[in-house]
């Protein structure tokens, strides 16, 4: 037996059944998240259900199991209608119905407030319109695509009149600044700019009239439907998202309104306090995110490690700076938040404003949590492990290498740049993966420093100067955290917690996949090129 041991089988083993675990963990994990988030797009079809006390219920199930009470089966019923019923959930116990049935009529409406709704069409109602169509559904699709159509040409006007509010606010703050320089002596520029500044807010002003008589046209165009309870229901079309008949649409049919949801998710805004609607503030936020936190740590991490490793003598100073790096590499996130807050946010984002935007005050510009400041503040919590990787990286290259490059004339730096560099850069580019990895996950330090629920405007837009790093961003990773632990109804929101946690790990995958691909190239050039 002792030999057995002594040849490590057992430990070879032993670590092959360790890896053989995290493998299966981490692919329940994916699997638990995929099966949970891709199925939320599906349309499921509507059931009816007539119980023995004579009510009748309409609509999905989503989980059937025992009753804890008395271990009889029970099926949970997303019913909807939460404006109608107060809840968008309901337990039937299975002995309590007497008939199930999938009424091919019933109608699915994805309303932007109170979430979806679930009935019957009875009528279509469209004032100055003519609707060709002898069916209801088929007025109410006609008059849809006519209220589409006008929504449209509405979200142009909105746009014209944010360009314009843009435009507006630019020379605002020019008047403001010349008021705080001395308002007599730029009177004729102030006066200048207040007059331009009239005129915008007056186009503006016809603009939005324009936009509230077109909506005003299309609003007395509604649904008319009665839900499972007896009850009617008028919907105005400009409240309606999306509608289906689920229980008679094909198979491809719902294939097709299944990548319309998932185009919604990516490229629309979140509504219903962010259970319902599109993503892509968040996805845009997270990944602008974690650019510019590569941007400042992966410079900073190599040349530091650059200098402990090529220039630093080997003393104690030194030995207490690796130290320090290793010990920052565990330290809290929350407490990079914390030191975030004041070191950028009130430190140097208050000076900032003191120093350029003066007149602004109190109100601040710098001075208060944005995308900037959280960029800089994940930078400074991933760039020990860029340290680590880099010097780990240098410190595995031979010393025979850095001999033959100075005996043959190179200079200590032409031996780091041309040599040294591209054969670390598979171990800086490790580096740069976990770290990226590391902060599209962190939400606590982000919670202190820049991330909001709703941002009204994203971080780049077309407006000068495109970049607005004072701007408070959206996150994925506090999306979650939002959804499945603020949310007054997290029941219902539970599935987009799963979809969203779906798409932060897909970004996390993606961006990762992209850097080791990236590194393998560089591996096989740089080793290669070494015999």
């Amino acid at each position: 037996m002792k030999p057995f041991w002594k040849t490590g089988e057992p430990y070879v083993l032993a670590t092959g059944a360790a890896l053989a675990i995290i493998l299966v963990m981490s692919l329940a994990l994916v699997g638990v998240v995929m099966t949970n988030g891709l199925g939320y797009f599906w349309p499921r079809a509507l059931v009816k259900f007539e119980l023995k006390d004579g009510s009748v219920a309409l609509g999905q199930i989503t989980q059937q199991e025992k009753n804890p009470t008395n271990g009889d089966r029970r099926i949970q019923l997303k019913i909807a209608n939460r404006d109608v019923f107060g809840q968008d959930f309901r337990w039937i116990d299975e002995k309590d119905i007497t008939a199930r049935s999938l009424p091919a009529d019933a109608v699915l409406l994805e309303r932007r407030e109170h979430g979806n709704f679930f009935g019957f069409l009875t009528g279509v109602t469209a004032e100055g319109m003519t609707l060709t169509g002898a069916a209801p559904y088929d007025k109410l699709l006609q008059a849809r695509k006519l209220v589409s159509g006008k929504l449209d040409a509405t979200r142009t006007i909105k746009q014209q009149m944010s360009n314009l509010n843009n435009s507006a606010e630019s020379l605002r703050l020019k008047v403001q600044k010349l008021e705080y320089d001395g308002k007599e002596k730029n009177a004729a520029s102030i006066t200048e700019l207040t007059s331009a500044r009239e005129k915008l807010m007056a186009e503006f002003s016809k603009l939005n009239e324009q936009a509230t008589a077109t909506l005003a046209g299309i609003g007395t165009i509604t649904a008319q439907l009665s839900d499972s309870a007896g009850g009617s229901k008028d919907i105005s079309l400009t409240e309606i998202v999306a509608l289906q008949r689920p229980n008679s649409m094909s198979f491809f049919a719902k294939c097709g309104a299944y990548l319309e949801r998932v185009r919604e998710l990516l490229w629309d805004d979140p509504r219903e306090s962010n259970t319902e609607g599109g993503l892509f503030p968040a996805i845009f936020g997270t990944v602008m995110m974690v650019l510019l936190m590569s941007v400042f740590s992966l410079p900073f991490g190599v040349i530091a490690a650059i200098y402990l490793r090529e220039y630093a003598r080997d003393g104690l100073v030194t030995r207490m700076v690796r130290i320090a790096v290793n010990n920052l590499a565990g330290v809290p996130s929350i407490v990079y938040g914390v030191f975030g807050l004041g070191f950028f946010v009130y430190g140097v984002g208050g000076s900032l404003d003191k120093l350029f935007f003066p007149e602004r005050l109190p109100t601040p510009t710098f001075g208060t949590g944005g995308i900037l400041w959280s960029s800089l503040t994940l930078a400074l919590l991933t760039v020990p492990v860029v340290i680590v990787a880099t010097e780990e990286s240098l410190a595995s290259i031979p010393k025979g290498i850095r001999e033959g490059s100075l005996a043959l004339g190179a200079t200590k730096f032409q031996t780091l740049t041309k040599i040294l560099l591209p054969m670390a850069t598979p171990g800086i580019m490790t580096g740069l993966i976990l770290s990226m990895a590391r902060a599209a996950g962190e939400v606590a330090p982000l919670m202190i420093v820049g991330v909001v629920k709703l941002a009204p405007t994203l971080p780049f837009d077309s407006n000068f100067p495109f970049f607005h790093m004072d701007r408070k961003f959206m996150h994925l990773g506090f999306h979650i955290y939002d959804v499945g632990f603020q949310s007054p109804n997290v029941e219902a929101a539970k599935p987009m917690v799963f979809v969203t946690t779906m798409l932060l790990l897909a970004i996390v995958i993606v961006a990762s996949s992209t850097a080791i691909y990236l590194r393998t190239r560089m591996r096989g050039k740089y080793t290669t090129s070494t015999f």
